[in-house]
């Protein structure tokens, strides 16, 4: 058995160094929540709960593809929101980025805060994508 292998890559804001961008571990990836902070700048996105959202996937898409996994790979996300009211936005846009089935298995919780005063912070599991060998 292979010991766990962090995952980082630069199409992602850069981790804080208490924490890996994602960990690989046995054929699962294991990614750290993700927030709606823009690679290029390292600042949050503006705009609504919507565009943050969005821009969290891409994150979250990014360090999995990095790990050689992906979103249609993903078997269980937690969302983390300030307000039970950003509930249905987020939704529409997860809708954008999860569309084949099955649907990863999801929770959705509210908190008083999040990191640096975001609205949104979502993490995941997936599996590796699986290689062919000859």
């Amino acid at each position: 058995m292979e010991p766990p292998k962090a995952v980082l890559t630069a199409n992602a804001p850069p981790p804080i160094p208490q924490l890996s961008q994602a960990i690989k571990h046995n054929g699962l990836v294991y990614c750290s929540g993700s927030l709606g902070v823009s690679p290029a700048t390292g600042e949050f996105v503006a705009g609504t709960v919507k565009d943050r959202t969005r821009q969290t996937l891409k994150n979250m898409s990014a360090v999995l593809e990095a790990a050689g996994s992906s979103l249609g790979n993903v078997v269980k996300v937690n969302i983390f929101l300030t307000s039970m009211a950003d509930f249905a936005a987020v939704n529409e846009v997860y809708d954008e980025f999860f569309t084949s089935l099955p649907k990863p298995c999801r929770t959705c919780v509210a908190v008083h805060q999040l990191p640096m005063g975001t609205d949104v912070e979502i993490e995941c599991t997936a599996v590796e994508t699986v290689k062919a060998r000859l």
